[in-house]
C-alpha cells in the first residue's frame, strides 16, 4: 500500500491517549510499555477493564480535544438556522409577510446536500486523512459564515430571477455549509473509533450524545437571545449593527477547527494514485459490506427507525402544544427540550450501565420504553404528564441510539468506516426528511393520538425485529 507516515507520535511521547482502538491489536497483551527514557508507562488496550462512566474517556487527551471541538461545532450547527431566520427577518421579510416561504427555502438548501452527498462523502473520507477533514470543514464553514455580512452589503438592493440577490447568497452559503457538514460527520465518527478503545466507545458516544442534546437545547431555546446579545456587543465595540451574530457563529466553527488542529489520531495518510478504485466502486463496497454483516445492518436499521420517530415528534410537538391548555403552540420548544433532557439523562446512565446489559438488550428495552412513552403520551391531556412521557422517551431513545452507534463503530474495520458512516449519514438524513413531510399530513387526517400510537407500534416492532434478526443464525 502506498502510505506515507503522517501525524505519527514519537514513541517517547506515547500516552494512554495516543494508543487508539484501531491500533490496539498491534500492541502486546502486556499493557505496560517502555517510555523513551526507559520508564514504564501504562497504556490501555481492548483487553483492559475500563472504569465506568465518563472518567476513562475524559482522561484521554485526544478525545477531550475532539469533544471540545464538537462542542463549538455543534453549537454553531444548531444556531445556524436561527441565524438565517434572524437575517431574513431583518433584511428580506416585508411587513405583514409570512416568513414561512423564506425559511422553507433555507431548510431545503440545508437538506439537499445530505441526500445528495451523504454516502459519497463517506467514500472520500475513507481516502483522506480524518483530522484534515475535521479541521478543514470547520474552518471553511466558519469562513463562509464570516463573509456573509460583506456579501449582503455588496449585493444590497440587487435582484436576480425575481429574488433578492442577498437571499440567494444565503441559499448558496447554506448549501455549501451543509455540504461540508456531510464530510465532517463520517470523519468525526471514524476519529472517535481511532482514539477511543472499544470498551470505552459506549461511554464516549454517551458523552457525545449528551453534548449534542445540550447544544440542541441551547440552540433552540436561547439561540435567538444569544445572537441578539452578540449583535449588541458587536455594535458597542464599533463593529456595526447586525454583524455580531455572524461573527459568533462563524468564530465558533473556527474555534472548533483550531481545537482539532492539536488532536492526534495516529493515522497514516494514503497517497492516492490512478490505481485507486472508482468512487462508485467504493460506494458499492460499503453497501455490500453492510449486506454481509447483520449486526451492523441491524444497528443501522434501529438507528433509522428511532431517528424517524424523533423527527416525527418534532412535527407532532407543535400540535400537542396547541392542544395542551397550559401552553401555546409557539411554546412547543418546551416539549422538545424535555425530550432532549431525557436523552442527556439516558446518555449519562448508559455510561454506567454498559457492562451490566448487552447492547442488543439495551436496544430492545429502549425500543419498548420509547413505545410505552408514546402510548402514555397519546392519552395525556396535561402538560406535566406530557413532559414526563417526553423525558422518558428521551431516556429510552438514548438506550437505542448510543448502543447501536457504538456497535457500528466497534464492528466496522478502519478501512470501511468512512463508507459505512457515510451510508449511515445518508440513510438517517433521508429518514429525518420523510417524516417531516408525512407526519403533518397523517396528523391532520388521523389526529395526534392515532399518530402517536402508530409511532409506538413501529418502534416496538422495529426493536423486536432487529433483535430477532441479529440473533438469527
Amino acid at each position: 500500500m502506498r502510505l506515507s507516515d503522517f501525524d505519527k507520535v514519537p514513541e517517547s511521547e506515547l500516552t494512554d491517549a495516543t494508543i487508539t482502538g484501531s491500533a490496539s491489536s498491534e500492541i502486546p497483551a502486556d499493557p505496560v510499555t517502555a517510555n523513551g527514557d526507559g520508564t514504564a508507562i501504562q497504556t490501555h488496550t481492548d483487553n483492559l477493564e475500563p472504569q465506568p462512566g465518563f472518567f476513562t474517556v475524559l482522561k484521554n487527551r485526544n478525545f477531550v480535544t475532539l469533544w471540545s471541538g464538537q462542542i463549538f461545532s455543534q453549537l454553531a450547527d444548531k444556531v445556524y438556522v436561527v441565524l438565517m431566520i434572524a437575517i431574513i427577518e431583518s433584511r428580506f421579510q416585508s411587513e405583514n409577510q409570512s416568513i414561512s416561504a423564506w425559511v422553507s427555502a433555507i431548510l431545503i438548501a440545508n437538506t439537499i446536500p445530505a441526500v445528495l452527498f451523504g454516502s459519497l462523502a463517506g467514500v472520500f473520507v475513507d481516502r483522506w486523512h480524518k483530522k484534515e477533514v475535521l479541521v478543514i470543514t470547520n474552518l471553511f464553514r466558519g469562513g463562509l459564515v464570516l463573509v456573509v455580512p460583506f456579501l449582503l452589503w455588496l449585493t444590497k438592493g440587487q435582484v436576480f430571477i425575481n429574488l433578492p440577490l442577498g437571499f440567494e447568497i444565503l441559499l448558496a452559503v447554506t448549501f455549501m455549509v451543509s455540504t461540508l457538514g456531510q464530510f465532517f460527520a463520517p470523519a468525526e465518527q471514524s476519529a472517535i473509533s481511532m482514539i477511543v478503545d472499544k470498551p470505552n466507545l459506549l461511554a464516549a458516544n454517551s458523552l457525545y450524545t449528551t453534548t449534542a442534546m445540550g447544544s440542541l437545547i441551547v440552540g433552540f431555546a436561547i439561540g435567538e437571545p444569544i445572537l441578539a446579545l452578540a449583535d449588541s456587543l458587536g455594535a458597542s465595540v464599533g463593529l456595526g449593527v447586525n454583524i455580531g451574530k455572524e461573527l459568533l457563529v462563524g468564530t465558533s466553527y473556527v474555534i472548533a477547527g483550531i481545537f482539532l488542529l492539536v488532536m492526534r489520531t495516529g493515522e497514516t495518510k494514503q497517497i492516492l494514485t490512478g490505481d485507486e478504485p472508482h468512487v462508485l466502486a467504493d460506494l458499492q463496497d460499503g453497501i455490500r459490506y453492510l449486506g454481509e454483516h447483520k449486526q451492523i445492518k441491524g444497528a443501522l436499521i434501529q438507528l433509522v427507525i428511532i431517528q424517524s420517530v424523533i423527527a416525527s415528534m418534532t412535527v407532532v410537538a407543535v400540535r400537542m402544544a396547541e392542544l395542551l391548555p397550559e401552553i401555546k403552540a409557539s411554546q412547543f420548544g418546551f416539549l422538545l427540550a424535555a425530550g432532549g433532557v431525557g436523552m442527556g439523562l439516558g446518555a449519562v446512565a448508559l455510561s454506567y450501565l454498559d457492562r451490566k446489559l448487552s447492547r442488543t438488550q439495551l436496544s430492545l428495552y429502549g425500543s419498548l420504553g420509547v413505545a410505552a412513552s408514546l402510548i402514555g403520551l397519546s392519552f395525556s391531556q396535561s402538560l406535566w404528564l406530557s413532559l414526563l412521557c417526553l423525558v422518558g422517551m428521551g431516556v429510552f431513545s438514548a438506550s437505542v441510539m448510543i448502543p447501536m452507534q457504538t456497535t457500528i463503530q466497534s464492528e466496522t474495520p478502519e478501512e470501511m468506516r468512512g463508507k459505512v458512516f457515510g451510508l449511515q449519514n445518508n440513510a438517517i438524513n433521508i429518514a429525518l426528511s420523510l417524516p417531516l413531510a408525512l407526519t403533518g399530513i397523517a396528523e391532520t387526517a388521523l389526529g395526534v393520538p392515532t399518530v402517536l400510537l402508530s409511532l409506538a407500534a413501529i418502534t416496538a416492532i422495529g426493536g423486536i425485529f432487529t433483535q430477532k434478526y441479529n440473533s438469527a443464525d
